[in-house]
């Protein structure tokens, strides 16, 4: 090809790259599952000039890859085999874009079908850098400013510690917050998984992962998004620490005093959150239905108003 045919090449390629489609972004969705509201995420973006394709999470599990979205005039629809759900058909969605919202359908693995609504996922950019208030110690001496979130409340505090000794219930504060940083100490028994779930709505994973290689489902990832960038996972059974800065969708993630995610953006809520209306302050959730775990000397300094 000669130079100058392809420089109009890429020019007419950088052209096109710059006209996004109308469904192309990241959704917050609400999906009407087995009769209660149920938070998943979709992103999509094209591929080349043809092809849309994306990213889906559901209500439990990690944001899994999109192959193709199909458009038709207004309409689109898409499918993924199953993750953790239960069968082997395919979850298949088939929606409408209409005044910038999403409404749609789900066909479940067991072939039942929910309804889905969807906005866009809001940016969370930050203006101005924080200004940081006075740290609070969220774990005191018993679990007063604590609400368990399931029928099974395991958590208890003992000695400044706070354990949940069996699976049962995830726990949640009852303050809400934007942006903070937050400093906690943890250990778990061996095989053992837990998570923080920053408002609630972004894991950062825990678990028995010593030797393993970094992964985004393994300790200190954000939970199906970011990976480490190196496992420094203790063993099982010594105490370890978190210090995790949230402004907007930027985390910084300090894992036993070494930096593992600097300054990353988080694309949308991992499986388990609490909601899908990222926009909104939200609690830090400690997951406890996944194994034993304990916390301590958990302090959390918040953004100023």
């Amino acid at each position: 090809m000669k130079p100058i045919a392809f420089f109009l090449f890429l020019l007419g390629h950088a052209t096109f790259a710059q006209n996004l489609h109308p469904l192309e972004g990241r959704w917050d969705l609400t999906v009407d599952w087995n009769g209660r509201s149920v938070p998943s995420w979709l992103e999509v973006r094209h591929s080349g000039r043809e092809t849309l394709v994306g990213r889906f999470c559901f209500a439990f599990g990690s944001a899994r890859p999109v192959a193709e979205v199909k458009w038709d005039n207004g309409t689109f629809s898409f499918a993924i085999p199953p993750q953790w759900e239960e069968g082997k058909r395919y979850m298949e969605f088939a929606g409408t874009l209409e005044a910038d919202k999403l409404t749609g359908t789900m066909t479940y693995t067991d072939g039942n079908m929910s309804s889905f609504t969807g906005v866009r996922a809001p940016s969370l950019t930050r203006t101005a850098p924080p200004v940081w208030g006075k740290p609070i110690a969220l774990i005191g001496k018993d679990l007063a400013g604590w609400t368990a979130d399931g029928d099974k409340n395991q958590w208890v505090i003992e000695n400044g510690i706070l354990k949940s000794p069996q699976s049962g219930a995830n726990l949640r504060t009852e303050k809400t917050f934007t942006d903070f940083k937050l400093h906690v100490e943890f250990r778990y028994p061996k095989g053992s998984n837990s998570g923080v779930y920053l408002r609630g709505r972004y894991e950062v994973q825990i678990n028995d992962a010593m030797g393993l290689e970094p992964w985004d489902i393994h300790f200190s990832g954000i939970y199906g998004f970011l990976p480490p960038n190196r496992n420094v996972a203790k063993a099982a059974g010594e105490w370890q620490t978190y210090d995790i800065t949230l402004v907007g969708r930027t985390v910084t993630v300090v894992a036993n005093g070494i930096t593992v995610i600097s300054e990353q953006v988080i694309p949308g809520i991992t499986g388990g959150a609490i909601d899908s209306r990222e926009g909104e302050p939200g609690p830090i959730l400690l997951q406890g239905d996944h194994g034993p775990i304990e916390f301590r000397n958990m302090i959390i300094t918040a953004v100023r108003p």
